[in-house]
């Protein structure tokens, strides 16, 4: 079962969105509880709230008390999935608590924007055009928060570019409180092109950020009505040069779906003959959320028969001693001679394994699915 990262919750506070961290246990210093969410497990005394962002709780007999008392109480039916040391985000107008942030996992992200100067036909986070730049301070305020340096972190969107040089500051903020954080964006690299901008972003000097880039085709036509933006093609391959030219790493990413796997193998061609300094090829398996949903017919291809293509596309690139992988498609599916390249990439909260992957041998090495795939899936999947 995935995790479950959204809570709607009652409350009658009417404070505006913040972040917090919280606790199961009492904070002793006054002064350290304006930075946590008191998660009460059992009956609250109203002297043991003073100082808290929050008190996270279950109903409560005396809640009128408790709301008089504290700046926000937020009611939950359960509290099973909230543990210790997570960081939330609490809307209290919309009753809203979103976890942001999980110190034991390797699938953080910061989400920036919602924006996006791309529209592509299977993109998971279908962009809006809204004024998100209040996330900003939101980004600041979590990383303040986080005690010890994860292993990952991964800045994600829409298009995190289009934050413009609050990006430049994140990433450099990323890097002096997290300095040994493995940082990855993603990115659709049209940006890029200004080569001032990549620039500013390079004299960061963040030790271990890289762009992950995606290219879906070789072709100029392709590429653009994938992402249903006439000219990205050309920005993206500018894009890619720039940040080499100012040695950004790139990692090159392409989802397979019906319109990029017929090219696959001269796209792989593509990829080594112009951009054999990429850090990265990774070769993605559609996730099913939003536009695939009205897009299905156009993408839809069963992985199983594209696995000819693929192979062929990987071998092009590893026989020239490139660095490439596949992404979010199963042991079952792919040929042997690919299992060394398969990785466990979905992340927790959106990994899902159906009754079948409870036989299987191999499943501790399988990618799995995506929970918005279940239903949906290869009619060749089968336990090994």
């Amino acid at each position: 079962m995935a995790l479950r990262l959204r809570t709607r919750a009652e409350s009658r506070s009417d404070t505006p969105r913040f972040t917090a961290k919280l606790t199961f246990e009492p904070i002793a210093d006054p002064t350290r509880r304006k930075d946590f969410a008191f998660v009460a497990t059992g009956p609250l005394s109203v002297t043991e709230l003073e100082g808290y962002a929050a008190i996270v709780t279950t109903p409560q007999e005396n809640l009128d008390q408790l709301i008089a008392s504290a700046s926000t109480v937020v009611q939950v039916s359960s509290l099973n999935h909230f543990q210790p040391g997570h960081i939330v985000s609490i809307e209290p107008r919309s009753g809203m608590i979103l976890t942001i942030f999980r110190p034991e996992s390797r699938h953080n992200v910061i989400f920036t924007t919602e924006r996006c100067n791309s529209n592509c036909l299977m993109c998971s986070q279908p962009p809006k055009d809204v004024d998100d730049n209040w996330r900003f301070d939101e980004h600041l305020r979590l990383l303040s928060l986080i005690d010890e340096d994860p292993q990952f972190l991964c800045i994600t969107g829409g298009e995190p570019t289009l934050m413009g040089d609050n990006l430049i500051r994140l990433v450099a903020e990323i890097g002096s409180r997290l300095p040994s954080t493995n940082l990855q964006m993603l990115t659709n690299g049209r940006t890029y092109r200004d080569a001032g901008y990549v620039a500013k972003l390079a004299a960061v000097g963040h030790p271990s950020f890289i762009s992950a880039i995606p290219l879906y085709a070789d072709i100029a036509g392709i590429h653009d009505y994938i992402v249903q933006s006439p000219g990205a093609f050309d920005q993206t391959i500018e894009g890619i040069y720039n940040a080499a030219d100012y040695g950004l790493p790139v990692e090159i990413r392409v989802v397979l779906h019906k319109q990029s796997v017929p090219r696959l193998r001269q796209l792989a061609e593509f990829i080594y003959r112009n951009f054999p300094f990429a850090a990265h090829v990774t070769f993605m398996g559609m996730e099913h959320m939003g536009y695939v949903k009205k897009n299905w017919e156009t993408l839809w291809i069963d992985p199983i028969d594209y696995m000819p293509a693929l192979e062929a596309a990987v071998e092009i690139l590893w026989q020239r001693r490139m660095n490439v992988s596949i992404y979010n498609l199963q042991l079952c599916l792919l040929p042997k001679s690919l299992w060394q390249v398969g990785r466990k990439s979905i992340s927790d909260f959106k990994n899902e394994y159906i009754e079948e992957c409870g036989k299987c041998s191999v499943r501790e090495h399988c990618a799995g699915l995506f929970t918005s795939q279940v239903g949906r899936y290869s009619r060749h999947l089968h336990s090994l």
